[in-house]
């Protein structure tokens, strides 16, 4: 089991062990959760005996429910740890303890080697704490201590060391289609690439397992794939957070962006916590490597300060002070310059790879999402050793359909009576991804044409986050619906999620907004409507197969490169 959670009311609210490199440490560890609300309700004189107990003779725990109680109680619980480490014969341990939303709550992480003995210690750490209340502290540390030495050591950790290549990508928005485009790149150079994503385990484009794999599992799966010369691995928040990353280090990382999603959860509230956990790929990188950071985006750009990497930057604005920064500190940036995807290294001419409008996923440049994937991904290839022309090939053939990128804006040619309406598919998932999508509906978009929206959301989100993609979609469109997903409800109801998204809506003056109960009838009910020229856009996540399927039955094709061009110029005018 990689969680452990107490089902009783005392102080260990959950114990979880993380396999590889976390949040709190560069390799295997675990992660108590406590409930201190015992130790933050005794009294002065039973707190101070607790610290005199685990050598904190000098502490001042303050008042019973105080803030310096709780500064307190950080302090107590790490050195508590170290106490019952060094008393069943362990040296020199390391401990992080940090507080959480909740005053009566923390979070103590520390490494382990034998993971039988490092639970136990975990479990007895969490009886001292209950004891404290009984004021059978001086016995409670000592055997608990005593449970611990006597505890058969167990397993070592499973993070694999790895024998090939690794290009590890993360971030809150393009991390698929950044990581599918660098394995792109990759076979174009003749290698045999393994790449394991939120979709699958993929070798050399064919899915050979699927499932969500953007945990540790997928790196050991991939690895595990015979004749593979370079992984590709998606590295999400979650698998971070609750399992550790599955591989001791990695060749070059890629760093995305980080937005808001999934705040709320495992801990993590604000922008600056997400940050932190996506900042674990790049500090992992080995110094031989490379991090490629989005120099645009200052949480990013500022893990810097944790790399042992060599930083690469990608921005769109090749006058960035990012772009300055990392060049005056020996390192490499790929930007714009004249429309051309550019690299720059020190006190050398920019090398221009290819001219943007022949990069189909930019959509001749209308979608910066996909400008700075591209930027990206050439930075990784480039990054890691493959050949200048290769990169630019790659570049080149990789197209915005689903034969190379699957579910992220795939746009097709719908027929309708008279012509032909654009539909695009995107999993369009948080505030930033809609923005996205809008703005390439937007940019197809001929004068005197309508955009119509599918909206819909995932249950796990915020009420806030649910309610601002109502209120972004009916700003950015037309005709908006909602199309449920009844597959990522997550213990909401489709009434609950109906309400949020008609309250972000009608808060930019839209009212009436209908619901369809899948993304198919939301869809078909969209392109009913379509008239030649219209955009229908639909975020996309539960029916994949289903909504491409309805696509190919009413005769929608592919646009190709040539045909999405023609399509901006026409809309530009």
């Amino acid at each position: 089991m990689d969680e452990h959670v107490d089902g009783n009311a005392g102080s260990l609210v959950e114990l979880r062990v993380l396999e590889g490199p976390n949040l709190y440490f560069p390799r295997a560890a675990i992660k108590l959760t406590l409930d201190i609300s015992g130790l933050a309700a005794v009294s002065e004189e039973t707190a101070k005996r607790f610290a005199g107990r685990i050598g904190l003779r000098s502490a001042r725990p303050g008042s019973p429910d105080s803030g310096f109680r709780q500064r307190f109680a950080l302090r107590a619980v790490g050195r508590l740890v170290r106490a019952v480490a060094l008393e069943s014969g362990a040296t020199r341990l390391a401990v992080r303890v940090r507080p959480t939303s909740d005053p009566h709550r923390i979070v103590v992480a520390y490494p382990w080697r034998h993971r039988t003995r490092a639970q136990e210690m975990g479990r007895a750490v969490a009886d001292v704490l209950d004891a404290v209340l009984t004021g059978d502290v001086d016995e409670a540390v000592g055997a608990a201590a005593a449970r611990v030495a006597d505890t058969e050591p167990g397993p070592a950790p499973t993070t694999l060391t790895p024998r090939v290549p690794v290009v590890a990508v993360t971030g809150t928005n393009g991390k698929t289609t950044t990581s599918r485009m660098i394995a792109h790149l990759a076979r174009t150079d003749g290698r045999h690439v393994g790449w394991s994503s939120t979709d699958g385990i993929y070798v050399d484009g064919e899915l050979v397992e699927a499932g969500d794999f953007s945990g540790p599992s997928g790196a050991g799966r991939v690895l595990a794939q015979p004749g593979v010369q370079l992984a590709v691995t998606e590295t999400a928040r979650g698998g971070i957070l609750l399992k550790g990353i599955g591989l001791t280090r990695n060749d070059v990382s890629v760093v995305t962006n980080v937005t808001a999603d999934h705040l709320g959860l495992h801990g993590i509230d604000t922008l600056e916590q997400l940050a932190e956990v996506k900042g674990v790929v790049p500090r992992i990188t080995r110094s031989s490597g490379w991090a490629v950071l989005n120099g645009d985006d200052p949480r990013v750009l500022a893990m810097r300060a944790t790399l042992r990497a060599r930083p690469w930057v990608f921005s769109r604005d090749s006058a960035s002070p990012a772009v300055r920064a990392v060049l005056d500190d020996g390192g490499r940036a790929t930007t714009l310059i004249d429309g051309w995807i550019s690299v720059i290294a020190p006190d050398a001419d920019p090398d221009p790879l290819i001219e943007l409008v022949d990069v189909p996923m930019t959509l001749s440049g209308l979608s910066h999402f996909n400008v700075e994937n591209a930027l990206a991904a050439a930075s990784a290839g480039l990054a890691i050793g493959l050949p200048r022309a290769a990169v630019v090939e790659g570049l080149r053939t990789f197209a915005p359909g689903p034969e190379h990128n699957r579910g992220r804006m795939n746009i097709f040619s719908v027929p309708r009576p008279g012509g032909a309406a654009t539909v695009i598919i995107d999993n369009a998932h948080n505030e930033a991804s809609l923005e996205a999508l809008t703005e390439v509906m937007a940019g197809l978009r001929p004068e005197g044409s309508r955009l119509l929206l599918g909206l819909g959301a995932v249950g796990d989100r915020t009420d806030e986050l649910i309610t601002a993609l109502g209120e972004i979609g009916a700003r950015a469109s037309d005709v908006v619906a909602i199309g449920h997903k009844k597959k990522y409800l997550r213990g909401r109801t489709e009434a609950e999620l109906e309400d949020l998204l008609r309250a972000g809506a009608e808060s930019v003056g839209v009212a009436h907004v209908p619901a369809y109960p899948t993304e198919v009838d939301c869809l078909a009910a969209l392109v009913g409507q379509a008239l030649p020229g219209d955009v229908v856009g639909l975020m996309t996540h539960a029916e994949q197969d289903g909504v491409f399927a309805w696509i190919a039955e009413h005769d929608g094709t592919v646009d190709s490169p040539d045909v999405l061009r023609e399509k901006v110029r026409a809309a530009a005018g």
